[in-house]
């Protein structure tokens, strides 16, 4: 399964605004992910704003990132947000039609 556009935008912007390589950046991302509950291949751009600002932080101090970088991800993800979280999940239609 793919991972999300939202991911993908996420840890190319981390790994050109840090010191972070490809396998670095997506790891450490794929970190506060996993910490959340969630999944690369399924979180919305909101869903992984949250986790830019709440749980990455502490990834990436612990890598020696500085964590100024969270506020251009979160921007990021605003932008995105308004866009593409409009889509329902599979969920939510399959829930809609067995009522």
């Amino acid at each position: 399964m793919a991972d999300s556009l939202a991911f993908t935008a996420v840890c190319e912007t981390l790994e050109a605004s840090s010191s972070l390589d490809r396998l670095e950046a997506r790891g450490t991302v794929r970190l506060a992910l996993k910490e959340a509950g969630l999944q690369a291949a399924a979180v919305s751009p909101s869903q992984l704003r949250v986790v830019v600002e709440k749980v990455l932080p502490h990834e990436l101090e612990s890598r020696g990132v500085d964590p100024s970088v969270v506020s251009a991800l979160a921007t990021m993800l605003n932008g995105m947000s308004a866009t593409t979280d409009d889509v329902e999940s599979p969920e939510a239609i399959f829930s809609r039609l067995g009522k």
